[in-house]
């Protein structure tokens, strides 16, 4: 979709910004919630051999255990960045950049959720973490992942030239179908096919 596209539907796109991040959201809670009932800190299990191991961890720092001890700076990101995908969702016209942000969002939102809600207080909580990839890969969860996965679809789209308003610039532009040469518009040559 273009940027003056007339059959781009705000409500749409935001709302399916909000599915996307829901789900994200509604699964890392219930990994999360399943993963502390279920799970034993001191005994993790082996899921394939030592390659998937859930093993639970609370995580006061970022990815990869950095910036320990900086819970509450970590947490005024995350709001910072679930504020500003809200606050631009409205613009968004790209599906591929709808779902990459909605996946970072619900991602955010699910360890903000930690941060504010668990152990030790507000602003200062732990995120659970507990999905060991071999012994090399720090340990996760649903929501670092979704954060991951958007991120990257993210980075991928803009290197292809798909733009988060529907145009295209780049790969993605010197890669559209020529126009037509005989007075028919692009559109009306797709209606066809």
């Amino acid at each position: 979709m273009s940027r003056t596209e007339p059959g781009h539907n705000t409500a749409r796109t935001v709302a399916l910004l909000a599915l996307v991040a829901v789900v994200a959201f509604l699964l890392d809670l219930l990994t999360k919630t399943l993963a502390v009932a279920k799970l034993d800190p001191y005994h993790p299990t082996h899921v394939i051999g030592d390659f998937l191991t859930f093993k639970l961890i609370r995580n006061s720092g970022a990815a990869f255990s950095m910036a320990t001890g900086y819970t509450w700076v970590l947490t005024f990101i995350a709001l910072i960045v679930v504020l500003g995908i809200v606050r631009y969702s409205s613009k968004l016209v790209s599906i591929g950049w709808v779902i990459g942000l909605g996946l970072v969002l619900g991602g955010a939102i699910g360890n903000l959720t930690d941060r504010l809600f668990r152990a030790p207080g507000p602003l200062r909580g732990h995120v659970v973490d507990f999905i060991q990839v071999g012994s090399w890969w720090p340990t996760f969860n649903v929501a670092d992942s979704a954060v991951v996965c958007g991120a990257v679809l993210l980075v991928v789209l803009t290197l292809l030239g798909y733009d988060y308003d529907g145009s295209r610039s780049g790969w993605a532009a010197r890669n559209l179908p020529a126009e037509p040469t005989d007075g028919g518009s692009r559109d009306e040559e797709h209606k066809d096919a």
